[in-house]
């Protein structure tokens, strides 16, 4: 009885520290952002079979399909080891997501280059969360009636 009380409390501290990781930095940019690498790097090598037809996108991009590729994936991960950087690794993946589309197979058929754009852009947009323990998540700026503007009454 003990073991399985043991392995629910080591389940609930390991889900708490992710959670608090995860929290942390731009988590879900960093996963789109890796993963928009993938399919531009396979689609590039690999070759699909759709029904018994085997469809093959290997084509001169190969090189630059690899490239894009690596760099995504790299760019995944240094926005999860290293937050501070996330509005750079965010524009070079927006603009990597961008130059995919003529250069390595239309992007991964577009999902590889759907997925870096969104992934960029939540890069962009994350913020770190305060620090503050009295932050409520109020805005930084008063509203009018607050700070007696103009047009309070």
């Amino acid at each position: 009885m003990t073991t399985s009380t043991e392995w629910r409390d080591a389940l609930s501290r390991a889900r708490k520290e992710f959670r608090t990781w995860r929290d942390s930095r731009p988590f879900w940019a960093g996963l789109m952002t890796l993963s928009a690498g993938w399919p531009i790097l396979y689609l590039a090598y690999g070759h699909l079979t759709l029904g018994g037809v085997t469809l093959a996108l290997s084509t001169a991009a190969g090189a630059g399909s690899l490239v894009i590729g690596v760099l995504l994936v790299t760019l995944g991960l240094l926005m999860w080891l290293r937050p501070p950087v996330r509005v750079f690794a965010g524009v070079a993946a927006i603009l990597l997501s961008l130059i995919s589309l003529p250069l390595a197979n239309f992007g991964g058929l577009l999902l590889g280059a759907v997925l870096g754009l969104v992934g960029g852009s939540l890069a962009c947009a994350w913020s770190p969360p305060s620090e503050d323990p009295d932050d409520d998540g109020q805005s930084a700026f008063p509203s009018a009636r607050e700070s007696g503007g103009p047009h309070a009454p």
